[in-house]
């Protein structure tokens, strides 16, 4: 049992790997309502997401891969906040690039430049935190998922969206997309606290970082 709760623990901390959260926030826009974005956008769907994994999760993890290879820090994993500044600066760099490019962009909806932006706060306003006390990044990009949920949600109105699996096309309503990112959060911050890498603190930290920088971003851009 121990085995496969520890297997589920590091499944939802890769899936749900902070990194990820810029390129899921843009696939769940794509999703709920594609004519938001541009043709020039629609038209190359595939390279900007692309672009936008590429900008803000390979290329920052494979930096962070090769300072471990290089030891410069102990583990990719970053277990001590002082391991963490480099790639804290390495990243927000890419993020701010990314969120320029997409503001400047009259083919993206305000939605995803909010993520952007609320997203690139909240790196930095944890890369501060966290040289005084370890910050969950984890609980950061869940946190913001959520928050970038609830400003659809608003912003939106929509009662619910069609997705596609293959040939089939299923009906999800916004209120269901809500629960389950609420389930993915607890499920972080259980995984997180299971595996050892977090304190309560840091997960609470992180998590309202993460859900507040998506309303400030909106209070800056609305």
């Amino acid at each position: 049992m121990n085995l496969i709760s520890r297997f589920f623990a590091y499944f939802f901390s890769v899936v749900f790997h902070p990194l990820l959260m810029f390129t899921y926030m843009l696939a769940l826009l794509l999703v709920i309502n594609p004519y938001s974005f541009g043709l020039s956008i629609l038209g190359n769907k595939d390279v900007f997401v692309l672009m936008v994994f590429l900008s803000t999760f390979l290329i920052p993890a494979f930096s962070v891969f090769l300072m471990s290879a290089l030891g410069l820090v102990s583990s990719i994993e970053l277990k001590e906040k002082n391991e963490r500044i480099g790639p804290y600066i390495l990243t927000g760099v890419f993020y701010l690039w990314i969120y320029i490019n997409i503001h400047h962009n009259p083919d993206i909806p305000i939605e995803f430049k909010v993520c952007g932006l609320g997203a690139t706060i909240g790196l930095f306003v944890a890369f501060f935190i966290n040289l005084f006390s370890k910050v969950s990044m984890h609980a950061v990009g869940v946190g913001g998922l959520l928050g970038m949920v609830v400003i659809t949600m608003f912003r939106l109105s929509y009662e619910s969206f069609i997705f596609n699996i293959g040939s089939n096309a299923f009906q999800m309503s916004m209120h269901s997309l809500l629960m389950l990112v609420i389930l993915i959060c607890g499920g972080v911050g259980t995984s997180r606290l299971f595996l050892g890498a977090h304190e309560p603190k840091d997960l609470y930290i992180g998590f309202l970082i993460g859900f507040v920088t998506q309303f400030l971003a909106l209070m800056i851009l609305a």
